[in-house]
């Protein structure tokens, strides 16, 4: 008996105590499983290399031989003289480079958003049904680390009322039967948690819909600064200056500035364009086959049937559960045999409906979380 009751107080404390390492061990696999960190630093890496010309002066320096003789004074062959040396040497900026490298960063940052909502949504497709069980199987994990014990120590008297005449081994196999579910259960429970923590998990507090429209949101910013680049090519307003000597002609300043502007016509006819690409991307993204937005709706209607068909089990469990304390209330104050026996079996059977009442209770509410939606 007393090795009974030490084998069923270890593994109901090893559940209980098994949930902190877990937990850890959850927390630790999903800081790793941080999937947006190497996108985002390869699209930001990009965009500061991209925006880092845009952003820099040009500098520019060129030889060469001109024709810089006097047409009045020149010759019948060589009117404009004999070619001269020619050194220019300046700087160039493209003040039109100010907007596209910080639209360039500013690209960067709306695509990072949208990979990391892109992660987070793909990730809950790829749990479907099993989306938010974390909690669950934590609530039923306790449940169970505080009943096997005194299902263990039951079984342990019945073994004792056996020897001693006072039990039969019908009684004894009976009660064994409903001791092993509640092993199987609990070590189902412990391996689904093990998964679990293999996982990414969701942001926390972050319901579906909100990384939905997280996702959307910085798809369609990706694409409006994009065509905001496409735009800028039309435009040049650069300025220019510096060195400038022809050798063998006099020169009272060897200096020279240009400022330029430019436009290209073309820009007339890109407003429309950019608007149709901006409606063409948000209706592929909405609509794609194989996207996760797709995916994602029609794992929200999957959520909302599995949340009316829990919250019924619910309401059908905590009802069991409620007859069942009354009856063991009852049967607590006989002390005949045959109610001794009725009250072991009402305690496993009491010991499991508990647990289901655990899991769906926090899975209901971690189903309203990610759904949006309050609790009754």
């Amino acid at each position: 008996m007393r090795t009974s009751l030490a084998r069923g107080a270890l593994l109901g404390l090893g559940l209980w105590a098994g949930m902190a390492p877990a937990a850890e061990e959850a927390g630790t696999v999903r800081a790793r499983g941080d999937l947006a960190k190497g996108y985002c630093e390869r699209v930001r890496g990009t965009a500061k290399a991209e925006a880092a010309l845009e952003l820099a002066p040009e500098v520019f320096a060129s030889v060469g031989a001109v024709n810089a003789g006097d047409a009045a004074s020149g010759s019948d062959d060589s009117p404009l003289g004999s070619p001269k040396l020619r050194v220019t040497a300046g700087l160039g900026y493209d003040f039109v480079g100010l907007y596209r490298g910080r639209t360039l960063r500013s690209r960067a940052e709306a695509e990072c958003r949208r990979y990391q909502a892109l992660a987070a949504l793909q990730s809950a497709v790829e749990q479907g049904p099993r989306l938010g069980e974390a909690a669950a199987l934590d609530a039923r994990a306790r449940a169970l680390a505080t009943s096997l014990p005194r299902a263990e120590e039951l079984v342990a008297q019945l073994r004792d009322d056996l020897r001693d005449g006072g039990a039969t081994l019908e009684e004894l196999n009976a009660v064994q039967v409903r001791l092993d579910h509640l092993r199987s259960l609990a070590r189902a429970t412990a391996q689904a948690r093990e998964r679990l923590a293999l996982e990414p998990a969701l942001p926390e507090g972050q319901t579906l819909s909100t990384l939905l429209s997280a996702f959307e949101a910085a798809d369609d910013q990706v694409e409006v600064l994009s065509g905001g680049l496409r735009t800028s090519d039309a435009w040049r307003l650069s300025v220019r200056g510096g060195y400038d000597e022809v050798f063998d002609v006099d020169q009272s300043t060897p200096l020279f500035g240009q400022l330029t502007l430019g436009y290209n016509l073309g820009q007339l006819w890109q407003g429309r364009a950019n608007a149709q690409a901006r409606e063409g991307r948000r209706l592929e993204s909405r609509d794609a086959v194989d996207g996760a937005p797709r995916r994602v709706r029609q794992l929200l209607g999957e959520l909302r049937i599995a949340e009316q068909s829990e919250q019924q089990r619910l309401g059908e469990v905590s009802a069991l559960v409620s007859d069942l304390q009354g009856q063991l209330r009852e049967v607590e104050q006989l002390q005949t045999r045959q109610v001794r026996r009725f009250r072991d079996y009402l305690l496993l059977e009491l010991a499991r409906l508990q647990a289901e009442q655990a899991y769906l209770g926090a899975h209901l509410e971690t189903l309203r979380t990610l759904l949006g939606g309050a609790g009754p």
